[in-house]
């Protein structure tokens, strides 16, 4: 009686809960990864928006070729820029988040609003045109309409 049997039911509920663990820490990896590109990617409409002004217009080749000008261009100045929105006035918000050095985002919408929480680390281009630059830590709220 100085034999000692395991328990096969015990191993099997362990390597069972070492496999449930391992499962969810996977899962948890692949969402976070999922969750950080979706923040950092431009979305599908933006990709045909900028695919699209990419493209010429086929046709003779007297005719010209008619580049559509962004409503509000935004272009990162600082390391980081704080928090910058971009929403249709009483619809979507388009852009919420903070932006990168060197990264731009354009919007081709009729009107915008737009709050910059620190006016001063981004360049704006409205319409085709430069906005004053703001002072660094000022915050800026205005309303970009498209000509027309």
């Amino acid at each position: 009686m100085g034999r000692h049997r395991s328990d096969p039911m015990g191993l099997a509920r362990l390597a069972l809960a070492a496999l449930a663990v391992g499962v969810v820490v996977t899962l948890l990896f692949i969402g976070g990864r999922a969750l950080l590109a979706s923040l950092s990617t431009p979305t599908q409409a933006e990709r045909e928006r900028e695919r699209a002004t990419a493209l010429p217009t086929t046709g003779t080749a007297t005719e010209e070729i008619t580049v559509k000008v962004p409503t509000l261009h935004i272009e990162c100045l600082a390391e980081t820029c704080p928090t910058v929105t971009v929403r249709v006035p009483g619809g979507d918000v388009l852009q919420h988040r903070e932006m990168s050095k060197g990264e731009e985002v354009s919007f081709f919408e009729p009107e915008l609003d737009v709050v910059l929480s620190d006016s001063g680390t981004v360049r704006v281009t409205e319409n085709g045109k430069q906005r004053e630059q703001g002072e660094l830590g000022a915050k800026k709220a205005f309303t970009a309409r498209a000509p027309g």
